[in-house]
């Protein structure tokens, strides 16, 4: 339907039991409760003497009594409303201590461990933080931070119990007694589940970081929608793999937390596929860069083994059978599945878009593969696939609740994803012109291009900022170009931006530029200078002549990007 000059899309239907909760504590409650006795993480602590590796498990009502016993030890200290922020690479006591400030304690802010000193300092002093709780590995930052006060920060708490700190582990003890002695200063902590609660720093590629203000209800109301679509399961087995300061970690894991799902932490990027087999893992939540590369190693292992006839076969079969409602991949390809785990069945997929062939590969094996979309600013998620709304390149629907419109479209049908609904942010703290850029009437204005097909699928088209207007009227969306691009084999990464015309034209002309990264082990300078002209003449053969690369720039060299792994790209261009 087309109104406002925009067209409408459908939301996803509810198809799970799903229950919506008012705020943090009352979700505790309600998963102490139900979950009870069900592991809620599963932390490794180490090796015995004999070299065996030893897991304590973490019940959910342990968990409940973790968050209330901090919580309890936090008000005994005089840190209520107190703005909080937490560093440190996943781990149980980063969650814990966060979900226990959501309850009410204070103002949750997440830091980036992935930023140099002097943003990580800068976002304590936009914050006003009071009290920052960090892990072993930020012992250094504590240091100067205390050394050079040049933060509001005052009370610094050691997850690990370092020297000359407050130690997280004293702070729950005191709170231990405190609740054995009939105190109820934590739980007695009014909140009103709409006013804000948690400060998230984005990590913008065009733009400095912005602090972004969330509610309870904000976040809640997405998780809810999340229960209501997707098909996570009580007693699956989930890996943080996201980083928990990003909201797509931190409300991840929270929709885990509301539906009985174990947890699990990664020993590190290559010890992926290990730790998936070593715990059994059934749902993994993580980007895309990481879900291609898993399907890469897969189909690397798969002509080692001298397999691929085999396997094309079999994938051949399993879709003609699948067409006759008969599904053997999981049987078919036992082999495949027993390298991750055995037990993997869902992935999800978020941050970027996901490539055709690494979705369709694991879906040919035998694991869902759904994708998600969603920013920051949205608590993270907007729109999404589940099983029963699919189509390949899509992002699929909005989510239940959120309403979505694609606004100002061309002649092509691509205009601007704008979203309202209960998760949509306050607003960027203290930034009013900001916030009134991007919020109006209620709707946020994602800054994302898109269009939707006829049956209303989402296509995202690229980033608004991006667009090369030409001096023709045309639009060049660089991310169409970049996906060709990038798909070349000996290709790392790829920037289309528009550049200034230096040739005869007119001075004021703008054309369709690219820096490409190449791979030094796959060309040498030579052979790259060479070979990628090559093979953009042959794209450039593929597409109209307005969108054609007239500039072009080759490095080996890596561009500088977010800790969410995109380019910056007003760096780049410099």
């Amino acid at each position: 339907m087309v109104q406002n000059n925009g067209t409408r899309v459908p939301a996803l239907k509810p198809i799970y039991d799903a229950v919506e909760h008012h705020d943090f504590r009352a979700l505790l409650k309600y998963s102490a409760e139900k979950f009870s006795d069900d592991k809620a993480f599963i932390i490794k602590e180490g090796k015995d003497e004999s070299g065996k590796t030893i897991y304590k498990n973490v019940t959910y009502r342990d968990f409940e009594r973790d968050v209330n016993d901090f919580g309890e030890g936090m008000v005994k200290r005089g840190m209520t409303g107190k703005r909080i922020a937490i560093i440190g690479k996943n781990s149980y006591p980063w969650y814990m201590t966060y979900f226990a400030t959501m309850c009410g304690l204070g103002i949750s802010v997440p830091l980036d461990k992935g930023l140099p000193y002097e943003e990580l300092e800068n976002s304590l002093i936009k914050s006003k933080a009071d009290c920052l709780i960090f892990d072993k590995e930020h012992k250094d930052l504590a240091d100067r931070l205390k050394k050079e006060k040049s933060t509001s920060v005052k009370t610094f708490i050691s997850m690990n119990d370092e020297d000359g700190y407050e130690a997280l582990s004293e702070i729950m003890i005191e709170g231990r007694k405190a609740l054995d002695s009939g105190e109820v200063g934590f739980e007695a902590i009014e909140t009103d589940p709409e006013d804000v609660q948690v400060l998230l720093f984005t990590s913008g590629t065009t733009s400095k970081a912005k602090a972004v203000m969330l509610s309870q209800k904000n976040i809640l109301s997405d998780i809810y929608m999340l229960d209501s679509c997707e098909d996570i399961r009580r007693g699956d087995v989930n890996m943080a793999f996201l980083p928990y300061h990003h909201t797509f970690g931190s409300s991840g894991q929270t929709m885990m937390i509301s539906l009985g799902v174990t947890t699990v932490f990664c020993d590190g990027l290559k010890y992926v596929q290990r730790n998936m087999q070593e715990y059994g893992v059934s749902v993994f939540v993580c980007v895309p860069l990481l879900i291609e590369a898993m399907y890469a190693k897969i189909q690397a292992g798969i002509d080692k083994k001298g397999m691929r006839k085999k396997f094309e076969t079999g994938v051949k079969i399993s879709r003609l059978l699948r067409k006759l409602h008969i599904d053997v991949r999981r049987k078919l390809f036992s082999d495949i599945i027993d390298e991750l785990g055995g037990k993997l069945r869902a992935v999800i997929s978020g941050a970027s878009a996901l490539s055709v062939e690494a979705l369709k590969g694991f879906e040919d094996i035998g694991i869902e593969v759904v994708q998600g979309y969603g920013m920051t600013e949205a608590a993270p998620v907007i729109a999404a696939e589940n099983p029963n709304v699919k189509r390949v390149g899509s992002i699929g629907h909005s989510m239940p609740g959120v309403e979505i419109m694609v606004v100002d479209q061309n002649e092509e049908g691509i205009g601007e994803l704008i979203c309202k609904g209960p998760n949509v942010m306050l607003g960027y703290y203290e930034d009013e012109e900001a916030t009134a850029e991007v919020l109006k009437d209620g709707w946020l204005y994602t800054g994302d291009l898109a269009r939707v097909d006829k049956d209303g699928f989402i296509f995202l088209c690229g980033r608004k900022k991006n667009v090369i207007v030409l001096k023709n009227g045309k639009n060049v969306y660089p991310e169409e170009i970049e996906e060709l691009i990038d798909a070349l084999p000996y290709v790392a990464e790829s920037m289309v931006y528009g550049d200034v015309r230096k040739d005869d034209g007119p001075a004021d002309d703008i054309i369709p530029a690219a820096i490409v990264v190449y791979d030094p082990e796959k060309l040498s300078k030579e052979e790259a200078e060479e070979k990628i002209q090559e093979d953009m003449d042959k794209i450039n053969d593929t597409m109209p002549s307005y969108k054609q690369i007239r500039r072009l720039a080759l490095t080996d060299e890596p561009m500088e990007k977010t800790t969410t792994g995109k380019i910056k790209r007003y760096v780049a261009k410099k």
